[in-house]
C-alpha cells in the first residue's frame, strides 16, 4: 500500500547520478555540469533523437522529472546508448512511476530501449520498489547537503566520466 508523498524529490539525473557516482550527484547538485563537455554524451543525444523520429517526446513534469515518452497504456519508454548503467537506469525509470504515481497516475511499467544493441527491457514498478526508491530519496537528500562533496570511488567508469578532471586532476 502506497503512503502519500513525502517532501523529498529528485531529478532523474539525480538518481542516476547517486548510483553511478555520489561525488558526480553532489557536484551536479551544486551547478555543476560537465555533459556539455562529453562526446558521449553528445552520440547518446542522437541516437535518442534517432529513436524517437516522429513521437512525441521528452515529456517534462514540474521542471523535475523528464521523461522520453509515455505510451497509451501508460508505460514510460526510455532510450538509452548502452546498458553500461543498466541499474541506475531502472531505478531512474522506477522514479519516474512513483513520482507519477503520487500525482495519482497509475502507471506500473516502464520499458528501456537500447536501440544499438535491438534490446529493450521491461521493468515493473512493485511495493519493493517503492520502499527503494523511499531510500534513495533520502540518501541523495543527504548527499546534496554535504559542506564537501565525497571521497571519489576509483572505478574503470572514471576515465571516460565528464567529471573525471573535477575529481583527478
Amino acid at each position: 500500500m502506497e503512503v502519500p508523498a513525502i517532501d523529498l524529490k529528485a531529478t532523474g539525473v539525480e538518481i542516476n547520478y547517486l548510483l553511478v557516482c555520489k561525488r558526480k550527484l553532489w557536484l551536479y547538485s551544486k551547478g555543476l555540469t560537465m555533459e556539455h563537455n562529453s562526446n558521449k554524451v553528445e552520440i547518446g543525444k542522437q541516437v535518442h533523437d534517432d529513436k524517437l523520429e516522429g513521437k512525441k517526446t521528452e515529456l517534462l513534469i514540474d521542471e523535475t522529472i523528464r521523461i522520453d515518452y509515455i505510451d497509451k497504456d501508460l508505460t514510460i519508454h526510455e532510450i538509452k546508448m548502452s546498458r553500461a548503467e543498466e541499474q541506475a537506469t531502472k531505478y531512474q525509470i522506477l522514479y519516474y512511476i512513483y513520482y507519477l504515481r503520487q500525482k495519482g497516475i497509475q502507471c506500473s511499467k516502464g520499458v528501456v530501449h537500447y536501440p544499438q544493441e535491438r534490446r529493450t527491457e521491461t521493468i515493473v514498478y512493485d511495493e519493493k520498489a517503492f520502499d527503494e526508491i523511499h531510500i534513495l530519496l533520502n540518501e541523495i537528500n543527504y548527499i546534496k547537503q554535504l559542506n564537501i562533496p565525497p571521497k571519489p570511488e576509483v572505478t574503470h567508469k572514471c576515465k571516460k566520466c565528464s567529471y573525471y578532471e573535477l575529481c583527478f586532476c
